[in-house]
């Protein structure tokens, strides 16, 4: 079997495979919210879930972003700057009229796209660290963010309000919005061969390059395409808040690292599970109102985030297999 061909296998029966990342983070919402209903019954009431839904359905969205840049093995740390730019965009252009909105929400992509591309070319192609890289782009993304809004918040319209936040079936839009983005993002990366191959690079840059793939063109596509999930949460959001202030892309950066390494995707780079990743949004998400719920302080909550994210990284990264070696090494019987 040659090297492309090696490439381009799919994972599993079909292209699917149910990963221990993804039976573990059911396994832990589960638990969690068993543990809600026991120990904090009102986190677990339909008010509190509907106000938690859409939250857990932006930082889903965003939390796929960042997984396919993590599986190129970087990180995008403009997340904060980019989701801004896009809240902020929507809601001072739009200047409160519905009629604005749809070349408002296309302006807004177009700056998330160019963002994209800025962190591709300085990562993929010019090799600059991905930390600093993103950094960067976050920064300047911060400059579109006050040149737009001069720090003055201001309302949503109500059109876009409705779609973000509106219900069908009971179900907060956003819901769909996720659970649409969940679909089409796995099905492109697990079910079509540049997506099998956009995995292979991320496992073995290596190897691609020996198979004759350009490994810079899925790098530069992979902060592309996050950016294109920043712009939909970033959308989504400005539609949730009533009156989103210039820095609501900072809550997203830390619980989305937490919600790829909780869904077991390697910080070093290759296969992921997308949809564990969305499930881990919701679990963080839940986390959140379950810790709310016991009448703990914020700080205490984002120790909570930190913490599992430590826990996740402990899960996934670390070889347990050489640690029990090590602290339990095996008995050595001598021959006679």
């Amino acid at each position: 079997m040659n090297t492309v061909a090696a490439l381009d296998e799919p994972t599993g029966r079909g292209g699917w495979r149910v990963s221990r990342g993804l039976l573990t983070v059911l396994s832990a919402c589960v638990a969690l919210f068993v543990a809600s209903a026991i120990f904090a019954s009102s986190s677990v009431t339909k008010g509190p879930l509907l106000g938690m839904l859409p939250y857990a359905s932006v930082l889903a969205i965003v939390s796929l972003g960042q997984t396919l840049v993590i599986q190129q093995g970087g990180i995008d740390l403009s997340v904060p700057g980019s989701v801004s730019a896009v809240v902020v965009i929507c809601t001072h252009e739009a200047q409160n009229q519905d009629s604005r909105l749809w070349w408002v929400v296309l302006l807004a992509l177009g700056v998330s796209i160019a963002a994209g591309v800025l962190n591709g070319v300085l990562i993929g192609r010019l090799g600059l660290n991905a930390i600093v890289a993103t950094l960067g782009t976050s920064s300047l993304m911060y400059t579109v963010v006050f040149g737009v809004s001069g720090g003055i918040p201001r309302s949503t319209t109500p059109l876009l309000a409705k779609i973000a936040s509106g219900l069908t079936l009971g179900i907060p839009r956003s819901v769909f919005f996720a659970v649409g983005a969940t679909v089409l993002t796995t099905v492109v990366v697990k079910r079509t061969a540049p997506g099998r191959r956009f995995e292979a690079t991320g496992a073995n840059p290596a190897a691609a390059v020996t198979a004759g793939l350009h490994v810079y063109r899925y790098r530069i596509g992979a902060y592309v395409w996050a950016q294109l999930h920043y712009w939909l949460g970033g959308v989504l959001l400005a539609g949730i808040l009533s009156q989103p202030t210039a820095f609501q892309g900072n809550a997203y950066l830390l619980p989305s690292v937490a919600a790829v390494v909780l869904g077991g995707t390697s910080l070093l780079g290759g296969r992921g599970n997308l949809v564990a990743t969305a499930l881990a949004a919701l679990f963080l998400e839940q986390l959140g109102q379950f810790v709310l719920a016991l009448g703990v302080t914020f700080a205490i909550r984002t120790l909570v985030e930190a913490a599992a994210l430590v826990v996740g990284v402990a899960l996934y990264t670390v070889d347990w297999r050489a640690v029990r070696a090590r602290l339990f090494p095996p008995q050595q019987t001598s021959s006679i």
